[in-house]
């Protein structure tokens, strides 16, 4: 694997939860992807007036140990696949100590930066991705998101209605958070979701804290993603709205998953759609807040089955 990034956690980068928040990791990701881009033939991938650029489709995130203000970290990456108009990027975030932090799975495709249609790799760039390949560790691998199950054909607004799903967040792309191309950066698809779903999952995390105080525990409510997986679908621009309408995955004693979708209010079409598996987590002692079974059956009532990547 190469290097492809290598900086600290800045404190505003860091939220509530009191670590490094999701929509940073896959702005790092982005930039490790930038440098990347200078590895394999394409320079100016990432400058304004670029004719081709670099975009994910298909992203699996693991997360694996949690990333505070000030914390040195380092970021690998190999290629593992690769067809005519895309790459199976790994990427690996490392803590200073050597311990994996985060690691990504991205299908990324070279398109137009006009039509995003695919366009194939040039025989350099090729050749370039080629001296790449390499394996990823075994010991970060996916572990509740199967990634042999391709994302839905299509979401659609009517969907999310078949199965009166929540809405959990609504706003409007702005100008600040376009990138080169005019495009919505990829951190705001999983930013976004992540500032809209304390109205899907806060009333439920305190109905738990509540519980681990009546037996003494001293709790203070937050939350974490173990997982995540998004499919870019559409890439908004400035003044284009979104909503996101919510669906509950699996719930178990420890962790949870929920389905989110960022649709195009005006079109009915999906921006992108995503997966989530999340544990409630005590921010005093940094560990898990279990569920009873009871528990596990309200988190169930919180939004409907029936979405999916």
């Amino acid at each position: 694997m190469i290097e492809l990034y290598r900086g600290s956690i800045n404190t505003w980068e860091c939220d509530e939860m009191g670590h490094m928040n999701v929509r940073f990791y896959v702005s790092k990701m982005m930039e490790g992807l930038a440098e990347l881009s200078h590895h394999i033939g394409l320079p100016g991938a990432f400058r304004p007036g670029a004719q081709q650029v670099l975009r994910p489709r298909d992203q699996h995130i693991r997360f694996m140990k949690e990333a505070h203000a000030g914390s040195p970290f380092t970021m690998r990456g190999c290629i593992l696949d690769v067809t005519d108009t895309a790459i199976l990027l790994y990427q690996q975030i490392d803590h200073y100590t050597g311990e994996p932090c985060a690691a990504f799975r991205t299908w990324v495709d070279l398109v137009d930066a006009d039509t995003g249609k695919p366009e194939a790799w040039s025989t350099v760039s090729r050749n370039k991705l080629q001296s790449l390949l390499g394996e990823a560790p075994a010991g970060c691998a996916p572990r509740s998101v199967d990634l042999s199950v391709p994302p839905r054909a299509t979401a659609t607004m009517a969907d999310a209605d078949a199965v009166n799903a929540p809405v959990i967040g609504r706003g409007v792309v702005l100008p600040q958070h376009l990138d080169v191309t005019g495009h919505m950066q990829a951190e705001f698809f999983i930013g976004r979701v992540s500032d809209s779903v304390g109205h899907l999952l806060r009333p439920w995390r305190e109905t738990l804290a509540e519980q681990a105080r009546a037996r003494g525990d001293t709790v203070r409510t937050g939350g974490a993603v173990l997982e995540y997986r998004l499919a870019y679908r559409r890439w908004p621009r400035a003044g284009d709205r979104f909503v996101i309408r919510s669906g509950r995955g699996f719930q178990k004693e420890k962790t949870h998953s929920f389905v989110h979708w960022l649709l195009d209010p005006d079109t009915g079409e999906a921006w992108c759609t995503s997966e989530a598996v999340a544990i409630a987590l005590n921010l005093e002692t940094r560990k898990i807040m279990p569920a009873t079974p009871e528990m596990q059956a309200a988190l169930a009532s919180v939004a409907p089955a029936g979405l999916t990547i």
